[in-house]
Formats: C-alpha cells, sequence, structure tokens
C-alpha cells in the first residue's frame, strides 16, 4: 500500500487476546487497561480462535511469539485459516513453518515477507484478502500448554475494492524422500493464481556429501514430462552459489544451516539441518489452471584416489545424475541422486477459496532430532500439575 495514501474508506482493526474480536473501542478493557490480557495459556488439545471477522478486508500483518521453543511443541502447534465462510481451511500448516521457520527451530531472519527479529518475535506480511469473512486460530496439538502473545492486524473494505485473491499455504513432508522422485513443494491447487514461493527445510540423512544440487522446477497449465520453468541447482535458487551458509535477503535466504555444535569441525557443506527461502515479488509466477513445483534430491560426492573402496560402495547405492562420474588428477566426483528428509509449506493465491489437504501431525513431528542441550527435561507429574497451575493462574 502506497505509504501516502490517506483514504477514510479503510477501516484499521487488530485482533488480540486485549481485544479478540478486534471490536472498535474494545482494546485493553481487561485489569483497567493495564496490560491485563497481553497473552492466554493454551492447553493441550485447545482450539484458539485469534481472528474471527466478518465482512470484507485483508489481513496486513500478523504478529506472534510464545515461550514454548521445543521443536516437538512448536511443529505441533497448527495454523489454520478459513476464508469466506467455508468449512475446510485454505491454509493448514505448522505455526513456526508458516512463518519461514522449518525443524521446529525458531532462528533470527528478515525477509520481505517474512522476519523473525532476534530471533523470537514472528512477523509475516502477507497480504491475506477477504471478501465475506476470515476465520484464524491456532491449535495446540502438544502435550503441553504454551502461552501464546499474538497481534493481527487488518483493514475493513468496501467488497467491491477487495481483490478476489485467497492467500493459501500447504505443508508437506517426504522423510526420506525416494531416489529419482523429485520432492513436491506444491501441487493440486487451481487457477487462476499466483505462486508467491516457499519456505524449505531439510534434515541431511545422506551424510558425507554436498546434498544441494537439485533443481527447482515449475510446471505450469499443461507442462507434464518438462517443466517451462527449470532452476540450476539448490542453492542456485535462494539467490547464492557454490555452497550455502546462514543469510537472508529480501527475496530469498537460508535461515538455518546448521552443523552438528557436537562435531569437532562443524562443516556447513554438510550440515545436520537447512532452512531456506524465495519469493517471487520482482519474477511473479502466474497460473491459468494449475501448477506443481518441484526440487530433485542431488548432491555432490568426491572421492580422493586414495578412497576407491568407499567410493566403490557409495556408488552401489547412489545413481550418478548429470553427465557422470568424471576423474581429474586422480579425485573422482560426480553429481549423485540422493535421499534426505524434506519439508516445505508453499505460498499461493488463488481467485477462489480451496481446501488443502490437513498435514499428519505425526509425520510432521518424527525424528526431528533434537540435539541434548535442546531437550526439554522431563518433570514429574507433581513437577508438571505446579506448573500448569502457576501458568494458568498468573496475571497476563
Amino acid at each position: 500500500m502506497d505509504p501516502s495514501l490517506i483514504d477514510v474508506g479503510i477501516d484499521s482493526r487488530s485482533a488480540s487476546f486485549e481485544n479478540p474480536t478486534g471490536a472498535r473501542g474494545a482494546g485493553g478493557a481487561a485489569a483497567g487497561g493495564r496490560k491485563g490480557a497481553a497473552w492466554r495459556v493454551i492447553r493441550p488439545g485447545e482450539r484458539v480462535a485469534l481472528a474471527d471477522v466478518s465482512g470484507s478486508g485483508t489481513i496486513r500483518h500478523i504478529w506472534m511469539t510464545s515461550d514454548a521453543w521445543s521443536p516437538a511443541v512448536m511443529r505441533a502447534l497448527r495454523l489454520e485459516v478459513h476464508y469466506d465462510g467455508r468449512d475446510a481451511p485454505s491454509i493448514s500448516v505448522p505455526l513456526l513453518d508458516f512463518f519461514g521457520q522449518p525443524h521446529g527451530r525458531i532462528n533470527e531472519f528478515y525477509s520481505a515477507l517474512l522476519s523473525t527479529h532476534e530471533g523470537r518475535g514472528l512477523n509475516a506480511y502477507f497480504p491475506m484478502p477477504f471478501r465475506d469473512a476470515i476465520r484464524i486460530a491456532l491449535v495446540n496439538e502438544s502435550g503441553r500448554h504454551i502461552r501464546l502473545f499474538y497481534q493481527i492486524d487488518y483493514t475493513l473494505e468496501p467488497r467491491e475494492r477487495v481483490p478476489a485473491s485467497y492467500l493459501h499455504a500447504t505443508f508437506r513432508r517426504d522423510n526420506p524422500t525416494r531416489l529419482r522422485e523429485d520432492f513436491v513443494i506444491l501441487d493440486g491447487l487451481k487457477g487462476p493464481g499466483r505462486f508467491l514461493g516457499c519456505s524449505v527445510g531439510i534434515r541431511v540423512v545422506d551424510t558425507g556429501s554436498w546434498y544441494g544440487e537439485g533443481e527447482v522446477k515449475i510446471y505450469r497449465d499443461g507442462d507434464r514430462d518438462l517443466p517451462t520453468i527449470c532452476g540450476t541447482g539448490l542453492e542456485d535458487y535462494v539467490g547464492t552459489a557454490w555452497g550455502m551458509a546462514t543469510h537472508h535477503a529480501p527475496y530469498a535466504g537460508a535461515p538455518l544451516v546448521m552443523p552438528d555444535p557436537g562435531d569437532a569441525k562443524p562443516d556447513d557443506y554438510k550440515p545436520d539441518l537447512v532452512s531456506f527461502y524465495r519469493w517471487h515479488l520482482p519474477d511473479p509466477v502466474m497460473f491459468a489452471h494449475e501448477i506443481k513445483v518441484t526440487i530433485q534430491q542431488i548432491g555432490m560426492a568426491i572421492f580422493n584416489a586414495d578412497e576407491a573402496e568407499a567410493m566403490a560402495r557409495y556408488r552401489e547405492e547412489h545413481p550418478a545424475a548429470g553427465s557422470g562420474w568424471a576423474t581429474v588428477a586422480g579425485t573422482s566426483f560426480s553429481v549423485v541422486e540422493r535421499r534426505d528428509d524434506y519439508c516445505a509449506t508453499a505460498f499461493a493465491y488463488c481467485s477462489q477459496p480451496q481446501a488443502v489437504p490437513r498435514y499428519d501431525l505425526d509425520a510432521a513431528v518424527a525424528d526431528l532430532g533434537e540435539f541434548a542441550y535442546e531437550k526439554v527435561r522431563e518433570l514429574t507429574d507433581d513437577q508438571r500439575e505446579l506448573l500448569n497451575r502457576s501458568l494458568l493462574n498468573a496475571p497476563g
């Protein structure tokens, strides 16, 4: 929106625990307006309405934070969005993945559409138009009580000024992927629409070699065997080259490249966990009827002359890709097919609300690979009861 625009036909609202309905003149009523409802405890199994708005308008900004940063707990928080009274959600993704943070872990980064300030404040700036109504809910599918703070800033506008363009988000995971079968980032949405971009997480299962040579392919409107848009490699799609370390920029970046901190020589080329994002803002990807976005699981393997036996064993399980193996000055190398654990949250606008699959919780939380320093200490039943009671009775 033009920052110089003055338009009194736009009605600015905000939903939070201080004003759950976003009603005019109703914010901050708890505790005499003295910070009485800044947060709430969400019980295990509880579904909480974060916004339930009738009318037409646009979600402009979503901010959240919590104190439950355990990977397994954070992956078990489900965010869902329903448009215009539809029963099925058009967004159903793990909370952190919606904010560009796969693996249930949070890391500082800043981009044009998502940011995590100082590694703890989650922000989303996707415009989310709605023409009749919108419902945004959080479901705590973990076994823990969590404390949630949030604010959703939105505008109400005349219906004729709200575009028929609904944000959709889907979550997928293949753990592990299969040889020569490209991981699907997005599929199943019908146009007219626009692929906005994606956030992808990789748990590197096939260790010992570089993971990131797979090409991103975008199939549009009748593309079958070959795509219209084909990249040159994973790190190239992210806007970098020759490997990938942690970095962030407006349209692409890698918030997390995490070697095991217990390794004697941590190596960004062979990390345990990776996440990256890419936003197609200056390079829009439109589709009239259908779209499918995939990424190959291809890496690079290199063996020295004295590693002939190891190379032979490796080649039995890793078919060569590209032009195959080559040897230069005694060093053999090739791009190769591999298996890793991939997940992706894809974002797309469609002209009509569409149902997206509700992801499988067990598949989402499996094998998050917690390191010893990340694991939450198990409490006794008495300790847990005392903690829950203190959370529920604490002032907001």
